[in-house]
């Protein structure tokens, strides 16, 4: 967790410098025109949180900006002061995570690019389907749904998901746990409200 308390400091550091200027929202994607009609993006603010045995607590926080076409997606995210820490861009069977130093790394599987770039795990590949309110291809446990039908809880991959303040493309709120052996996991993602044009 190493990798966890560096960000802390540059997250302490970045809230010092926020204190002297406005607190910037991460990019709106940009859907081109040309672009199926599966494209789909979403901007708002995560939170993780990881409790040790113990009760030593860790947290990261920052902005996060899903763009999908599709086919391919992209995941930015960044740091509270709006500048990109990682950007994760996907389609099937390949994942590339391009970190603000330039440097490059790829896997099949974005959740452990994303878990290298925050030092915790984030379900990138369930995001997909939970940004729209939908569950993932593999059997999900304990579905509950909400009077319109919903997914409103359900676990999936590990994870434990909770969606609700719906819109006309999904949830606007998210909050995902996971239980490991040794800490708990907690994610929270807050999509931000559409522009009123």
């Amino acid at each position: 967790m190493r990798a966890i308390a560096r960000r802390l400091a540059r997250v302490a550091a970045a809230a010092s410098v926020a204190a002297l200027a406005a607190c910037a929202t991460p990019p709106r994607p940009a859907i081109a025109p040309d672009m199926s009609p599966d494209a789909f993006s979403r901007v708002g603010r995560f939170a993780i949180t990881v409790t040790h045995d113990g009760g030593k607590t860790e947290a990261v926080q920052g902005g996060f900006a899903w763009r999908d076409d599709g086919r391919h997606y992209q995941l930015d995210l960044t740091n509270p002061l709006g500048s990109t820490e990682a950007r994760v861009e996907g389609r099937p069977g390949s994942a590339l995570l391009l970190r603000a130093d330039g440097s490059q790394l790829r896997a099949q599987d974005p959740d452990s690019l994303v878990e290298d770039a925050l030092g915790s795990p984030v379900p990138v590949g369930g995001l997909r389907d939970w940004l729209r309110g939908r569950l993932m291809a593999n059997q999900a446990q304990d579905l509950k749904r909400d009077s319109q039908g919903r997914p409103e809880s359900f676990g999936q991959s590990g994870w434990q998901a909770r969606l609700s303040r719906y819109d006309a493309q999904g949830p606007r709120l998210l909050v995902l746990r996971r239980e490991e052996a040794r800490r708990a996991i907690s994610v929270r993602l807050v999509v931000d409200s559409p522009d009123p044009s």
